[in-house]
């Protein structure tokens, strides 16, 4: 087992009896937004636990009266069973009355967790939405995310469990106080056997959120080695490379070392636990004998042992799950930290004061000696960018991978901002602009476009979702960008649900695709239309036409291209060849050819290609 896997147990997200009993300080805070999800349903659920709670006590009290009621009668020559019925009576009452309320409270603690279920996970989406995109792409950012998403059963678990102790505080306190009115010295039986199970469930449960914690981005792996293990999309390579075994051993191997790690913590909790219930069973019988031995010396009723024996078995088992319980929510509470943690990350502060955007761009964009490198990495991306693209301009962005290209579109869009430098909007920089609304300025289809599994109008639509219903103007995106010729194919047209994650869903090819997602870019009226090799999946013919198409559509518009084929690229006013992070060359197909340099020698290796 890597030496690091064991230090991660033993350092990272270590926690103790202070950081459980801290993470319970966000109940309050969990509660409260149950409380505003459905108040109606909370306060019924309250109820029904208030009286289901006192219910235990009063049916053995009467239990006890029965008892002593049979003995009475035994003993006089004249009985009289009136009494004796009314209180069997009354038990059955109550016990149909235990099983009513008992019922009411699952129900309203199912609709609860649904209701609370569907209202955090609202929350997470949206507040990943307003995460900036460098966060996005930060493996720490996901481990978070990972926490706050796939706890949400948990909390809705949390939700019963504490609503179960708040009951169980009622029971108990009844209880106790029936045992105090008899037989104090039974309480301090009952401490004795309950505490150390108590402590040992405490200790384990924070050992055990520490292994969970910790591996967190590797629950990540396991679960990206299940789906190209056993996915349509990945089944043609994994078959035709031969990677199952090694996608299997990967598997194996990693989720081996988790599975010893968490054995280990599991053989432990359950011995302890064994040893520790076994220490409550003594206790139990110890009380039993000595309720025994008052009643043969007369010191208590028949019907006071009855009360007495099951009074203190009820609290026994309800003190055990009592504690058992609560080191579920105290393991619980931390998980609830965790997507408090998540909600409460901050985000830029879009309210503040910033410069109107213009209406209409009249000079256009400039890049003045912008550098910039991801975060983590100390290798430069851009070293010192700079040009102008000017109002209804069409720029193509050329150059090999690693150029520079997309990350410069990056910075366009404020999803990172320059390490040095700046980017002008008619000599205004752009972080002087409200983000959301800058962004509102951009229609963009990116290579790595993502397929939505919705329907084909719904496809075309994400690019304006305002326009959903308008199929005239999704027809019209259709046509612009030749997915019409998708629609021809498919059996309920617009309609189609496309994908095969759902039931009659119709997998497209991969330009059909590419079609459907330029479609997109036309169902927005974009001041500034940008595509990141959107056509890569179609032929040379086919690209010819849309970048033709796209020309001719965005006349007015201020453009920005980049592709690999340069039969494409040449169409645009003006090519900005980018290597190795830095402009090497910028002008006209026809200037560029002319200098000789790298665009010259890439355009003319390409067109070899095609002869």
């Amino acid at each position: 087992m890597p030496r690091r896997k064991l230090n991660s147990l033993k350092e990272k997200n270590k926690t103790n009896f202070k950081s459980s009993f801290n993470a319970l300080s966000f109940i309050p805070r969990f509660f409260k937004e149950i409380w505003n999800i459905n108040k109606g349903l909370f306060l019924i659920s309250a109820i029904c636990r208030l009286i289901a709670a006192l219910l235990p006590v009063v049916i053995l009290w009467i239990g006890k009266e029965i008892v002593d009621e049979i003995l009475l009668q035994i003993e006089l020559s004249n009985p009289d069973y009136t009494q004796l019925w009314t209180y069997v009576a009354v038990e059955f009452g109550l016990i149909i009355l235990s099983e009513l309320f008992g019922r009411a409270i699952s129900l309203t603690d199912g609709l609860l967790g649904d209701e609370y279920n569907i209202a955090t996970s609202v929350k997470i989406i949206k507040k990943t939405n307003q995460i900036n995109i460098s966060q996005l792409e930060d493996p720490d950012y996901y481990d978070k995310l990972e926490r706050a998403r796939t706890q949400t059963t948990g909390r809705v678990g949390l939700l019963s469990n504490v609503l179960a102790q708040a009951q169980s505080i009622i029971t108990i306190t009844s209880l106790i106080v029936g045992l105090i009115y008899f037989e104090p010295l039974l309480i301090i039986l009952l401490v004795l056997s309950i505490i150390p199970a108590f402590i040992n469930e405490i200790k384990f449960s924070q050992q055990q959120y520490s292994l969970a914690r910790s591996w967190t981005s590797e629950r990540r792996e396991l679960d990206y080695l299940r789906f190209i293990g056993a996915n349509n999309k990945t089944a043609k390579e994994i078959k035709l490379f031969g990677l199952t075994d090694f996608v299997v051993n990967r598997f194996k191997n990693l989720s081996n070392s988790y599975y010893l790690l968490n054995r280990k913590l599991s053989i432990r909790r359950a011995s302890l636990g064994f040893l520790f219930n076994v220490l409550g069973t003594v206790a139990y019988y110890g009380a039993y004998v000595f309720i025994i031995f008052r009643v043969l010396t007369g010191v208590i009723t028949l019907g006071e042992l009855t009360f007495l024996s099951g009074s203190f078995n009820r609290l026994m088992k309800s003190l055990q799950d009592f504690f058992a319980r609560f080191t579920r929510i105290s393991e619980s509470a931390l998980y609830l930290k965790d997507y408090f943690d998540f909600i409460d990350m901050e985000v830029e502060d879009q309210s503040q004061e910033t410069m109107p955007l213009p209406k209409s761009i009249e000079i256009g964009f400039e890049f003045r000696n912008v550098r910039f490198a991801y975060p983590e990495s100390n290798s430069e991306v851009l070293k010192g960018v700079n040009f102008t693209l000017k109002a209804g301009e069409k720029m193509a962005f050329v150059g090999q991978n690693g150029a520079g290209k997309t990350t410069l579109i990056k910075l366009m869009l404020r999803f990172y901002e320059p390490t040095s430098g700046e980017i002008l909007l008619d000599g205004i920089n752009i972080n002087q602009f409200n983000k959301a609304e800058y962004q509102e300025y951009f229609g963009v289809i990116f290579q790595d476009f993502f397929r939505y599994e919705f329907t084909l109008r719904e496809n075309i639509a994400i690019g304006h979702i305002d326009e959903v219903e308008n199929l005239e103007k999704i027809k019209a995106a259709a046509q612009l960008s030749l997915a019409n010729e998708v629609v021809g194919d498919l059996e309920f047209g617009y309609e189609q649900q496309l994908g095969r994650r759902f039931s009659n869903g119709v997998e497209l090819s991969g330009g059909q695709w590419q079609k459907v997602a330029l479609a997109r870019a036309y169902m927005k009226n974009a001041k500034v239309m940008i595509l990141d090799e959107p056509t890569s999946a179609l032929d040379a013919k086919a690209e010819s036409e849309v970048f033709t198409r796209f020309i001719g559509l965005t006349e007015s518009k201020t453009s920005i291209i980049i592709s690999h084929r340069f039969s494409t690229v040449r169409q645009a006013d003006k090519i900005v060849v980018l290597k190795e992070g830095k402009i090497l060359e910028v002008g006209t197909h026809i200037e560029l050819m002319q200098n000789k340099l790298l665009y010259s020698e890439l355009f003319t290796l390409q067109a070899e290609g095609y002869k």
